[in-house]
């Protein structure tokens, strides 16, 4: 009798349990669709094609390792990887440093803060191929008007030195074309810049009252209050900015032209990995190659994600006492 009464009274909670497990699975069954499908699908298909020779046109033949091979001694690959993480050395810690520094202009308390905050934000909405069109215009080295900013300067160094420095050729020279590339990444750190300003509008004001009793002026507060409290949001932004930088096609896509001139740009200076794989796969139609090149690529990518996340493990600071 007391077994049979336990068996009872757990039946409608193993029920409630399955009923709980079935509805769960329907609520999320959209987003595991896509990710099966467009995530999960590619992923597998792109392993298998890399043992392939594989045109689209005609059924992939396997071929082994010979892909991964020829990786190994391509060296079109080996800078378009060099061009990436340099591209991203850069661009990253810039952008960071330049979105926190917005933040902490628009979280002061003045008048027509958000406008300001409306006025920042915006260029971050423009889609990829637009902001392309935009800087090619402006990074033109005969009418663009980053050169027509600076040509003043140019001048007045050249009348104070006697030299004959000129304006950059900014998609022309390989020397300034992935500085010109950085140079227009910045229009993109809207979000970060949100992100960081709401970190900071998180901050308990007892902190910063606390530091100025102990005579902590504006850069002891931003030190040790500002900077420890938004380490989370600085981290996120960190990952999201290092994996963005990783995927950059479109801009120098636009910046080429569209692949009317040289896509990969003047001596190859805006080669980077997405590109490349573009190449291959839809100039060349080497599709195994190209899907041999996109699986070591995201090794490298979620290697060094890794690596940051396990740096930042003992520098990130929690408010419930934790650090990640």
């Amino acid at each position: 009798m007391l077994k049979s009464g336990f068996s009872r009274s757990n039946m409608p909670f193993c029920q409630l349990e399955r009923r709980n497990l079935r509805n769960g699975l329907l609520f999320i069954s959209p987003w595991l669709l896509g990710f099966l499908a467009f995530s999960l699908y590619p992923l597998i298909s792109a392993f298998l094609y890399s043992f392939t020779d594989y045109s689209v046109l005609a059924s992939p033949v396997y071929v082994g390792a010979d892909n991964y091979q020829t990786l190994v001694r391509d060296d079109l690959f080996w800078k378009s990887l060099f061009n990436t993480l340099s591209f991203a050395a850069i661009s990253v810690p810039l952008n960071l440093a330049i979105a926190c520094f917005l933040a902490l202009l628009l979280n002061f308390n003045v008048a027509g803060k958000s406008i300001f905050r409306t006025v920042f934000f915006l260029p971050s909405l423009v889609p990829m191929v637009c902001l392309g069109v935009i800087w090619r215009w402006l990074l033109n080295g005969e009418v663009g008007l980053v050169n027509q900013f600076i040509q003043p300067f140019v001048d007045t160094v050249n009348l104070l030195l006697g030299s004959e420095i000129v304006t950059p050729s900014w998609l022309e020279d390989p020397s300034f074309t992935k500085l010109g590339l950085i140079i227009a990444s910045v229009w993109c750190l809207g979000h970060a810049m949100i992100i960081f300003l709401a970190g900071m509008q998180e901050t308990p004001t007892q902190l910063y009252e606390a530091a100025e009793i102990d005579g902590a002026g504006f850069w002891g507060k931003l030190w040790h209050v500002t900077i420890p409290a938004i380490s989370p949001y600085l981290f996120f932004n960190l990952v999201m900015g290092l994996i963005g930088s990783f995927q950059i096609f479109a801009v120098p896509y636009v910046l080429m032209n569209g692949g009317v001139e040289p896509m990969d740009g003047p001596d190859r200076s805006l080669l980077f990995v997405a590109t490349y794989i573009f190449q291959n796969a839809f100039n060349n139609w080497d599709m195994g190659y190209a899907c041999a090149i996109s699986l070591i690529f995201i090794l490298v990518v979620a290697g060094l994600t890794l690596s940051v996340m396990k740096i930042a493990e003992s520098k990130v600071y929690y408010a419930g006492g934790q650090d990640e």
